[in-house]
């Protein structure tokens, strides 16, 4: 996470579900000549870096729903950044990892290796750069991020390092209200941001998942794992076809949540079996993730990102503005609906989730890491919905990790006899280390009838905090 990133969010206010997009767009230079020659987008450097849109995403929130002054929700992180804070054993852990794939991008190392390495855990970190930019995106309601003097200093970098944004492609960067998709399950309904976003993978998979009767298998059972990994197969098989920017899908994607559709693709799970399936066709017609709720009954479920640590590992000189690498979600399949090409929103992966009830607010949540997010909103889902666990107990079962591949990820936590069961059917399954951070975290706060029940993952640094 970090200021060049993007942000998407949903917030219940006043009765009613708003949801915002504020991801950015690819570069006017980025038309598939541009990537001519390779055989897939790149995953780090210049040639990953879209439009940051977070800044104009915190701009849009606090405009429309903020209850204090714009300037002042800066002042914790400004007093953070110049004074510094301890730098937490996790934190440590994956900063170290990055260094070997980042060290080399512009601005990298000067901002983020001093000393020539990544801090310990425990030692202090100060970023004073770092402040005085949040303070200019502060005095200057945002616009100094798109069309002031953060714009020109990213510009100015760009053009010096080989960079392809420039002073167009920031200007007319805008945030979009959109309207949810939702999915019913089990009398409750989830609901996610629309494409460009993965959160579609998530309705379909759960309303795939509604077809079976998952109480009878019994919670945590060989079945259970078995059809939830079919199930987001399927998914991700569709996501990784149809999805792109809204402009460009050749599906509506409600056409993906028909109940005939869902009832065909939930048609070819096998449960005696894994498989590996194609995607459908409907007939036509690094991530920091938090949610709060406060007395009035106003709940926010918020995600933003670099995407995969550090982003790109550029960062621009003096401003400690890190940018993120959202640009490795297009692809190079020329007619793909995702193919990369000018002022193009990329398939996206951070996603804010959301659940009601006969028209009332049940949680908001978030399962933060890359694919993980889809496959943990369902997994979160069926605990609740069909099996009625609490949020701490939902976030701590074992998770699967999986995508449209042969290879199934587990938690070491999970049974072994789970394990073999699935092993048996065909899968291949792979038990992750238990310190693996590959399962994603959870941030959830379920509204009770007298109040509100949160949970945080302990699976990474978070916390649950009332006041």
């Amino acid at each position: 996470n970090g200021i060049g990133g993007d942000m998407f969010a949903l917030v219940w206010h006043e009765g009613q579900l708003y949801g915002l997009n504020s991801s950015g767009r690819a570069p006017a230079l980025w038309t598939p000549e541009y990537f001519a020659g390779r055989e897939k987008m790149p995953s780090v450097g210049w040639d990953t870096v879209t439009v940051p849109g977070q800044v104009a995403g915190w701009k849009a929130l606090s405009a429309r729903f903020g209850k204090l002054p714009f300037a002042r929700l800066f002042a914790p992180a400004i007093e953070y950044a110049e004074q510094g804070f301890m730098v937490s054993p996790q934190i440590a852990r994956q900063w170290a990892a990055q260094v070997p794939v980042l060290a080399g991008q512009p601005g990298f190392a000067k901002a983020f290796l001093r000393d020539g390495r990544a801090p310990q855990a425990g030692e202090r970190w100060r970023f004073p750069e770092q402040a005085a930019t949040l303070q200019r995106i502060a005095e200057s309601n945002g616009e100094s991020f798109y069309k002031g003097e953060l714009a020109a200093r990213i510009v100015a970098f760009a053009e010096e390092t080989g960079g392809a944004i420039r002073a167009d492609d920031l200007a007319q960067h805008a945030h979009s209200w959109v309207a949810p998709l939702s999915q019913d399950f089990r009398g409750y309904t989830l609901h996610e941001i629309p494409p460009n976003g993965q959160g579609l993978a998530a309705l379909i998979g759960l309303g795939i998942l509604d077809r079976f009767d998952i109480e009878s298998m019994g919670r945590d059972s060989a079945d259970f794992y078995h059809v939830g990994v079919e199930a987001m197969k399927l998914a991700f098989a569709d996501l990784h076809r149809h999805v792109s920017d809204p402009a460009t899908m050749q599906h509506d994607p409600k056409a993906f949540l028909d109940p005939a559709y869902l009832a065909e693709r939930a048609a070819l799970i096998d449960m005696a079996r894994a498989s590996t399936p194609g995607a459908g066709m409907p007939k036509t017609g690094g991530t920091v993730y938090l949610t709060s709720a406060d007395a009035a009954g106003s709940m926010v479920s918020f995600i933003q990102s670099n995407y995969r640590g550090f982003g790109s590992g550029v960062v621009v000189p003096g401003t400690g503005i890190s940018l993120h690498n959202r640009g490795e979600g297009f692809n190079l399949t020329p007619g793909h609906a995702n193919c990369v090409g000018p002022r193009k929103q990329p398939m996206h992966t951070i996603i804010p989730g959301f659940i009601t009830r006969n028209g009332a607010p049940v949680m908001s949540f978030g399962v933060m890491g890359g694919s993980m997010q889809a496959q943990g909103h369902v997994q979160m889902m069926a605990r609740l919905a069909a099996f009625g666990q609490n949020p701490q107990a939902m976030s701590d079962a074992p998770r699967f990790r999986v995508e449209n591949g042969p290879v199934v990820n587990v938690e070491s936590h999970m049974p072994a006899d789970v394990v073999a069961a699935l092993r048996a059917r065909g899968h291949k399954v792979e038990v992750a280390p238990p310190d693996s951070l590959e399962f994603g975290s959870a941030q959830l706060i379920y509204k009770a009838e007298h109040g509100y029940i949160a949970a945080s993952d302990s699976r990474r640094d978070g916390q649950a905090v009332g006041f």
